[in-house]
């Protein structure tokens, strides 16, 4: 039975952040229980799902509080348009840009003094890793691409967990029934020009520096896909060996000290668990 939730669909205890009209432009913000010695750098986290409204924000909201618990951070678990139900090309990449341009501030708005909006990572999970991915390089994108910015995101880096970091390798594998073909409206061959603004590897190295974490025995999204990713754009990749496409997002699997500790580099904690 889902958790009792406000008009946001936020769960009891969270922080709700609307940063547009629809209602699924909203996120909830995931704050650890112990006091913070200094303000908290700040984690903008988009989920998976295959980019469907099957799937929101409410499958990861465990796994927030166990980042924001464990690597002493905020986390902001953002919704936003998903295909059947408003999204796909382009509602749901002009949600990412609005969500990361606008929710840092709300976040600090929201918990006064408590966090560091000089130390933002972006973060997802496939789809959503996707998403995270793509958001760090919008200076990236052609001239005239929805969510195009001239400048590089003020961000310390990307952490992605088994991210769909090449569109058009995922939609000839067939990856999520046709998501990929579902999210962009057609394949690479029918909409060229959608794929280069939103295909990850073809826009290159991401702002800050990135951290792909994938599973060996992903069943989703092969690990060759990450390392032809990661290869291509000289980021970092971190194989958990034997892990699956959901180890990475469960606190109590192999893959958990992996994450906290790629996620303490990027922000700049030591000590991990």
């Amino acid at each position: 039975m889902p958790s009792p939730s406000d008009r946001t669909g936020s769960p009891q205890g969270l922080l709700p952040l609307v940063y547009g009209s629809h209602p699924d432009q909203v996120a909830d913000l995931h704050l650890p229980a112990r006091p913070a010695t200094g303000r908290l750098p700040l984690v903008l986290f988009f989920h998976g799902g295959f980019w469907r409204a099957a799937h929101d924000r409410r499958h990861t909201a465990a796994f927030a509080d166990a980042l924001a618990r464990d690597c002493d951070c905020a986390v902001v678990n953002v919704e936003y348009r998903r295909v059947g139900a408003g999204g796909g090309w382009p509602a749901t990449l002009t949600d990412t840009a609005r969500a990361v341009d606008l929710l840092p501030e709300l976040a600090s708005r929201a918990a006064p003094g408590r966090i560091d909006t000089g130390r933002v990572v972006y973060a997802g999970h496939s789809a959503g890793g996707h998403l995270a991915l793509w958001a760090a390089a919008r200076h990236r994108l052609p001239d005239g691409a929805p969510g195009r910015t001239d400048a590089p995101a003020p961000i310390r880096g990307v952490l992605a967990l088994a991210p769909t970091a090449d569109l058009a390798h995922a939609d000839r594998l067939g990856s999520g029934r046709g998501a990929v073909a579902d999210f962009l409206g057609g394949s690479s061959g029918q909409v060229p020009a959608r794929y280069a603004a939103a295909d990850p590897s073809v826009l290159g190295t991401p702002a800050g520096r990135t951290v792909v974490v994938h599973g060996t025995h992903d069943e989703a999204l092969p690990i060759d896909m990450a390392r032809a990713y990661t290869r291509t754009t000289g980021t970092t990749l971190t194989e958990i060996p034997h892990g699956s496409h959901f180890d990475v997002i469960d606190p109590d699997s192999t893959a958990w000290p992996h994450i906290a500790q790629a996620l303490g580099a990027l922000i700049g904690i030591g000590k991990m668990v």
